[in-house]
């Protein structure tokens, strides 16, 4: 069972992982960017940022240097290039550490036995082979294309580094050719990656839950026991930052130059946290209908214990006390019945959806950051801080 697991794991490395394989990190691990015992996170970071915003300045200093005070001062450069980009490579180390405890867990826990067990490798197998098709990366590269291409005109504006106003167009610069086709398809590209990625996770999540794990309804964790598993969303929190770094800067650029206010962006906002929620938690929904039968049968299997048992207690300590008063404070029964309470407290408490709440926090600490500068543009943060003075009066 392990060895064919571990086949399909990369070489040195003795656990699956749904994010170190494909074309692209087999080409960063050919040229050592990435060594199999360490993601090389500082060197692969400073490569990026030279390739995505070095030339963007070279090019610009050459050709149109008049532009270059505009792509200094260009939020969204820095918000892409400097921001998302790196968030989303730190984001590959925090997906393969969340999806490796998940796995180390369900064995040191002794979850499965051996028959699911050996169904959750092949489930693994497939994945990991998924994850090494070129299939999906190459998918990502043409969808990628086939944005840019439709979405050309609406990627840039008056910019002077980026492009000049033209009749009913623009003519960008070549900074502005670069930066569409090389610095933004950087980003894309590692933003479809991630999402690749974590789609590979909710395919194992979603076939985890079809598993016969053994589930206890008075686990301490108030999930049965998966309650290891609402850590997992935080893994998805530096695609959620990255994203909205993007999104923020954009919001904050039209707000700055007069063609939206905050208000303009009330559904899109609306929608964008819909969104988070149901791609960052959706995995953690599959368990839902096994651990809320898991709680439905907790209370009736331990309603009925508690039943027999209180009646034994009833019959003895009430019924026929006479005489025994003294024995009450040293009979076990009254420990045994007070234990099962509390028992059956945490049947009652178990709570389906297993998210984990410091999770949630980072999911929302994540979304929220990036539409700081948006919300400043429109709102000067004097205004801001003479708003909080007033309501903590």
């Amino acid at each position: 069972m392990h060895s064919e697991l571990h086949s399909h794991a990369p070489h040195n490395y003795a656990e699956p992982s749904l994010i170190r394989g494909g074309p692209f990190y087999r080409a960063q691990e050919a040229t050592r960017f990435i060594r199999a015992e360490r993601w090389n996170m500082g060197c692969r970071i400073a490569v990026a940022i030279a390739i995505t915003w070095l030339p963007l300045v070279l090019i610009t200093i050459l050709t149109n240097i008049a532009g270059l005070p505009s792509l200094l001062r260009d939020y969204r450069v820095y918000s892409r290039l400097f921001l998302a980009i790196p968030a989303l490579l730190l984001g590959q180390a925090l997906m393969e550490s969340r999806f490796r405890m998940v796995v180390r867990h369900l064995s040191e826990a002794n979850l499965l036995d051996a028959a699911n067990h050996e169904r959750m490798c092949h489930t693994i197998g497939w994945l990991v082979r998924l994850r090494d098709s070129f299939v999906p990366e190459l998918a990502i590269l043409v969808l990628l294309i086939a944005h840019s291409a439709a979405a050309e005109k609406h990627l840039v504006d008056a910019t002077p580094w980026l492009a000049a106003r033209q009749n009913d167009g623009f003519l960008m610069t070549p900074a502005g050719w670069y930066a569409v086709l090389v610095s933004a398809s950087v980003f894309q590209f590692l933003l479809g990656l991630s999402l690749w990625k974590w789609l590979l996770w909710t395919f194992f999540a979603f076939n985890l839950s079809r598993l016969d794990m053994k589930l206890v309804p008075t686990h301490p964790d108030e999930n049965g026991g998966l309650g290891f598993l609402g850590m997992t969303p935080i893994a998805f929190a530096p695609v959620v930052f990255a994203a909205n770094c993007v999104i923020g800067a954009t919001w904050r650029e039209e707000i700055l130059s007069a063609k939206a206010n905050l208000m303009t962006f009330k559904l899109p906002a609306i929608i964008l946290v819909i969104i988070i929620a149901l791609v960052s938690l959706g995995p953690l929904v599959f368990f839902v209908p096994r651990l809320g039968s898991l709680r439905r049968r907790g209370i009736l299997e331990y309603g009925i214990l508690g039943q027999l048992h209180s009646q034994d207690f009833h019959e003895k300590w009430i019924h026929s006390r006479t005489g025994h008063e003294d024995e009450f404070l040293t009979a076990p029964e009254s420990s045994t019945l007070a234990d099962f309470g509390q028992a059956y407290e945490k049947v009652k408490h178990l709570n389906p959806f297993p998210a984990d709440k410091e999770a949630l926090i980072a999911l929302l600490v994540a979304a929220a950051i990036p539409m700081v500068p948006p919300v400043l543009a429109a709102i000067p943060l004097k205004e801001v801080l003479k708003l909080l003075f007033e309501a903590i009066r």
